[in-house]
């Protein structure tokens, strides 16, 4: 059996979700000087890099990216990240990732962040599958999608072309 590819968004789609998640991010923290980003690694990261292109585009916030790298198949171990706890204390810090599944990944990355104090937390995601596992949603989202358990996501943010394929 043959694997095809169907376009759930192309490029100009995600562009248009893009720019939507950060004005929406900005509605969200229209007090704030500061917000950051932080991206999970790789997709996630890449797509915190847009948002915050887009940020710096439509308001005076400073955006500040953060990596944060978790090892997706075991999520338990060390999660590392590009800033020191002290550098997101007491700052709104929005996680992003490409694709909410399972919750998982977010779960995790969100419980890394609470232990220190902050202003506020949100996620977003640019596709959100609708197959929670875990109690974490996303507060800013690009597409809702239900799908089957057997089919697969995958987002390309690199290159001149961007889409988001379902396989």
């Amino acid at each position: 059996m043959s694997i095809t590819k169907n376009i759930i968004l192309n490029h100009q789609e995600i562009q248009h979700k893009i720019r939507r998640i950060a004005y929406q991010i900005y509605e969200s923290n229209v007090d704030e000087d500061v917000i950051i980003l932080a991206g999970i690694e790789a997709n996630g990261y890449i797509l915190a890099k847009k948002l915050k292109n887009n940020l710096e585009k439509i308001s005076q916030i400073k955006p500040i990216l953060c990596k944060v790298n978790i090892d997706k198949k075991h999520p338990l171990s060390t999660i590392e990240t590009s800033l020191k706890k002290e550098e997101y204390t007491n700052k709104s810090i929005v996680l992003v990732d490409d694709v909410l599944n399972s919750g998982s990944t977010l779960i995790y990355g969100v419980k890394h962040f609470l232990d220190v104090p902050l202003k506020q937390f949100k996620t977003a995601v640019l596709v959100n599958r609708n197959h929670k596992k875990f109690p974490v949603k996303a507060d800013f989202k690009g597409l809702s999608l239900s799908t089957s358990l057997h089919e697969h996501i995958e987002i390309v943010l690199t290159g001149s072309t961007y889409k988001a394929y379902l396989k």
